[in-house]
């Protein structure tokens, strides 16, 4: 880690992916937006496949308070944000994206209402510009944390947001293999706010973000930070368990009147398939919660780091 000597007052973490387009524009407008400011810049290439690393050492080396960060395997946007996170220096930190949708010039503004007094400020997008199914996925990932991680309705969990000095210290303390950064922070403080941001529409590049990535996600909130699933099985087994019992009662007074036949066959079929099958999910998310107690007593590392820039301890 750098030395805490000349601390910055704002640290902004970047993950970069596939995003060699907008590393240049983005470090230049940060720049700009906070010129009046000390700052560090931290920007994580979650082992990009096209030549994003290469524009970060290009900006690396034209401005020392930009830090880059190589790592050696993908992790997914939580962990590179983690990645950065271990490294921020600053007494409040900046999250955002690497493609330009949140605006460096907002960054005072969320800086600004953070000195009221808040933990964290989250920037609430009225107008998100971005795809229809991006949207349903962010209202229902929504939905699901105010149960999860018991987030209020009215905030919503925007990746543009500023988080104090402590609550980043106390993040980076939780060995979680499968972080979820909006989770870690709902772990650590209560005392949060938004403000309106204005989310702009991607003018370089193309959007890395994908189906199948939203549902990570939506994975790791739900299995990282909450026994929901554990519940939803426990409560699905006791209400087959009574349909059972119901059944049976049902069954064994048609036998002793007389009134059993050899039908029934089809709905004992039944029964057995969606028994079954909720045996097994329920096996399956018992499953998942080991196999991740597993590698976290295994010592597995939560990033790998291949070299740093502009770091007190860069690598060859």
């Amino acid at each position: 880690m750098q030395n805490t000597s000349d601390r910055p007052e704002i640290s902004i973490v970047v993950p970069v992916y596939n995003s060699h387009e907008c590393v240049a524009e983005l470090s230049r407008q940060l720049e700009d937006a906070l010129k009046e400011f000390s700052y560090e810049q931290i920007m994580v290439n979650d082992c990009s496949s096209d030549s994003s690393w290469e524009e970060i050492q290009k900006v690396c080396a034209q401005n020392k308070n930009i830090i880059g960060i190589n790592l050696r395997k993908n992790g997914g946007q939580d962990s590179a944000i983690l990645t950065g996170l271990n490294y921020a220096r600053g007494n409040w930190v900046i999250i955002m994206d690497d493609d330009l949708q949140h605006s460096p010039y907002d960054i005072p503004k969320l800086y600004e209402e953070a000195q009221k007094g808040y933990d964290v400020v989250y920037a609430n997008f009225d107008s998100k510009k971005q795809k229809l199914w991006k949207n349903l996925g962010s209202w229902f990932n929504g939905k699901i944390s105010e149960i999860a991680l018991q987030k209020p309705k009215e905030v919503y969990l925007s990746p543009f947001k500023i988080l104090c000095r402590g609550v980043v210290q106390e993040m980076i303390k939780f060995n979680n293999l499968f972080p979820y950064i909006d989770g870690l922070i709902f772990q650590v403080t209560r005392n949060i706010t938004q403000i309106p941001i204005e989310h702009h529409k991607r003018e370089l590049g193309k959007s890395n973000y994908n189906l199948a990535k939203s549902i990570k996600v939506f994975l790791r909130m739900l299995f990282g930070f909450s026994t929901m699933p554990l519940n939803i099985a426990s409560y699905t087994g006791f209400f087959s368990a009574i349909v059972g019992l119901i059944l049976a009662i049902i069954y064994a007074v048609e036998y002793f009147t007389g009134k059993a036949d050899v039908t029934g066959w089809t709905t004992l079929v039944i029964l057995i398939l969606i028994l079954g099958g909720l045996i097994l999910v329920s096996l399956g998310i018992i499953g998942r919660y080991l196999g991740q107690v597993y590698l976290t007593v295994n010592h597995q590392p939560k990033f790998v780091i291949k070299e740093t820039l502009n770091t007190s301890n860069e690598k060859e």
